[in-house]
C-alpha cells in the first residue's frame, strides 16, 4: 500500500516542492499537505497524479515482471518436455503453448525488450523445432504455426524496440511463412503492418505505406478493431510521407472501424491494447507529423494522463510526442516539462526505439 511518506519521499526525490506539485496535479496544496503527513487517506487519484508528474511507479507491484522473464528464459519449457517424452503433440500442449504467447506478450508492456527478447527468442526457437519435427493433426498443426506466428510478431516487435532492425524484419517474415502455415492471412497482415511500422520509422516511408495498405488488403476476415490497427499503421506510414489526404483518409477509416468493434471476446487476443487513447495517441502523431501541433496537443495530453503509468516505455514515447507537440506550438515550458518526465519513464524501461524519439525531441530544444 502507497503511504503518504511514500508520495513525500518521491516528490522531494524528484526535487519538487509541494507548491509546485500542487499546481501540477491541480489539488489544493493543503490537501496534499495533510495526505503526505498521513492526516488523510491516500486516494487512488492522488496516487495516479503523483506517478504522472513523477513519471514513476508508486504502488508495489503484485509481481516482479524482470523475475517472470528471467524464470521464463532459464526454466524448461513444455516442449522440451514434449520433445522428451517422444509421444504425438495433441491439443494440450498446443493450449498450454498459446498461453505461455498470451502471458509473453504481456510481459513486453512492463519488461524491456533488452531483457525480454531472450525468453521470447528461446520460446520461439523451441516451438519453430516443434512444428517442423513433431508429429501432429492438421487441425493441432494449424494451432502450433499460428503460436510460431504470434511469436515471431512478438519477437520481431522487441527486436525492433531494441534497434535490431534486420533481425526484426527476419523475424517478421518467419512470422508470415508460419502464418500461411496456419492458413490464417489476418495474422499474416499483422505480421506485414507490423514490417511497415519499423520501415516507416528507420525506411522509406513511401514504402511503408505500400506494405501497409497490402497487408490491409489482403486481410480477409478482418474484426474491426484488428482492421482498426491495420489501418493505423497506414496513416502512419502515409503521415512520414506527408501523404496528407492518405492520412486524413487511413484515420476517418480507424474511427470507423474501431467503432464497429463487437463485444468482448470477438477480437483476437492479439489486439487486447488497441483502445480509443491509443488511437487519439496515433492521431496525435500523425498531427504533427503534417504541422499541426495544436491539433495534436489535446489528444495527447489526454491520452498520457490516463496511460497506466506501469507501461513505462510506452508513457515515455507518447510524451515525447506530446513534448514535441509543445515545441511546435512555441510552448518550450511546457516541453522541457514533458520530456523531463519521459526520461524519468524511459530510465524504468530502457529502449533503443525511446532513446532516439528522446534525442530527437531534446535536440529541438
Amino acid at each position: 500500500m502507497t503511504t503518504g511518506a511514500d508520495l513525500r519521499t518521491a516528490r522531494d526525490a524528484a526535487g519538487l516542492s509541494l507548491s509546485r506539485m500542487a499546481r501540477r496535479t491541480h489539488f489544493a496544496k493543503s490537501y496534499l499537505s495533510m495526505v503526505e503527513t498521513g492526516k488523510r487517506s491516500v486516494a487512488p487519484d492522488v496516487v495516479d497524479a503523483y506517478e504522472q508528474v513523477l513519471g514513476v511507479p508508486l504502488r508495489p507491484a503484485p509481481s516482479d515482471p524482470l523475475r517472470i522473464a528471467h524464470e521464463w528464459l532459464v526454466s524448461e519449457s513444455p516442449i522440451v518436455v514434449q520433445f522428451r517424452s517422444g509421444r504425438r503433440v495433441g491439443d494440450s500442449l498446443a493450449e498450454e503453448l498459446e498461453t505461455r504467447v498470451i502471458e509473453l506478450r504481456h510481459l513486453d508492456d512492463v519488461v524491456s525488450s533488452r531483457d525480454l527478447l531472450p525468453a521470447v527468442s528461446k520460446e520461439l526457437g523451441e516451438a519453430d523445432r516443434l512444428v517442423r519435427s513433431a508429429s501432429f493433426s492438421e487441425p493441432v498443426g494449424q494451432r502450433l504455426f499460428k503460436a510460431v506466428g504470434e511469436l515471431a510478431q512478438l519477437a520481431g516487435w522487441i527486436a525492433s524496440d531494441a534497434g535490431r532492425y534486420a533481425e526484426a524484419q527476419r523475424l517478421y517474415i518467419s512470422g508470415v511463412d508460419a502464418a500461411g502455415e496456419a492458413f490464417d492471412r489476418v495474422l499474416g497482415a499483422q505480421l506485414l503492418s507490423s514490417l511497415s511500422y519499423q520501415v516507416a520509422n528507420v525506411g522509406n516511408p513511401r514504402d511503408a505505406a505500400l506494405l501497409a495498405r497490402t497487408a490491409v488488403k489482403g486481410a480477409d476476415g478482418a474484426t474491426p478493431v484488428v482492421r482498426a490497427l491495420l489501418l493505423e499503421r497506414v496513416a502512419w506510414a502515409s503521415a512520414k510521407a506527408k501523404d496528407i489526404l492518405g492520412t486524413w483518409q487511413a484515420l476517418g477509416a480507424v474511427n470507423d472501424s474501431y467503432e464497429r468493434r463487437g463485444d468482448d471476446g470477438s477480437e483476437p487476443e492479439w489486439v487486447y491494447w488497441l483502445n480509443r487513447s491509443e488511437i487519439d495517441i496515433m492521431a496525435g502523431r500523425c498531427m504533427i507529423e503534417l504541422g499541426r501541433p495544436h491539433d495534436a496537443e489535446p489528444l495527447l495530453s489526454n491520452a498520457v494522463a490516463n496511460y497506466p503509468p506501469d507501461h513505462a516505455r510506452e508513457v515515455a514515447l507518447y510524451l515525447s510526442w506530446l513534448a514535441e507537440s509543445h515545441v511546435g506550438a512555441g510552448d518550450l515550458d511546457a516541453a522541457r516539462d514533458a520530456i523531463e518526465r519521459a526520461q524519468r519513464y524511459a530510465a524504468a524501461m530502457p529502449s533503443a526505439r525511446t532513446n532516439d524519439r528522446l534525442h530527437t525531441v531534446r535536440q529541438m530544444l
